[in-house]
């Protein structure tokens, strides 16, 4: 099974839609002149999904031996309506879940 597949596979069971690959985009995100992220993002329509048409996926390596590789797939939702955009939320989202919460 080659990425593309593997990535239509996960938007199907995640988001309950069937994908169809339109492109790759190569995403570079930069923060204060350093990268943070680069790769190919791949772009998919879908068809029957209730809000979204299209998504965003790509997979990348950690440094985690029992999950040594990450998926992530973003939905086009405003404002999510690119593929940098997308990039740009995953990478938010995962500063968040890094962040220490206050205990009570």
């Amino acid at each position: 099974m080659n990425q593309i597949q593997e990535l239509r596979e996960i938007i199907q069971r995640l988001h309950g839609a069937d994908a169809t690959h339109i492109e790759s985009v190569h995403v570079k995100e930069t923060f204060q002149g350093k990268t943070v992220w680069e790769g190919i993002v791949e772009v998919f329509a879908l068809h029957g999904h209730p809000k979204a048409t299209r998504a965003y996926a790509w997979a990348h390596d950690t440094d985690d031996p029992t999950k040594p590789r990450r998926h992530v797939t973003v939905l086009h939702v405003e404002p999510i309506t690119s593929a940098a955009a997308a990039v740009r939320a995953a990478i938010v989202q995962e500063f968040r879940s890094l962040e220490p919460t206050e205990e009570s």
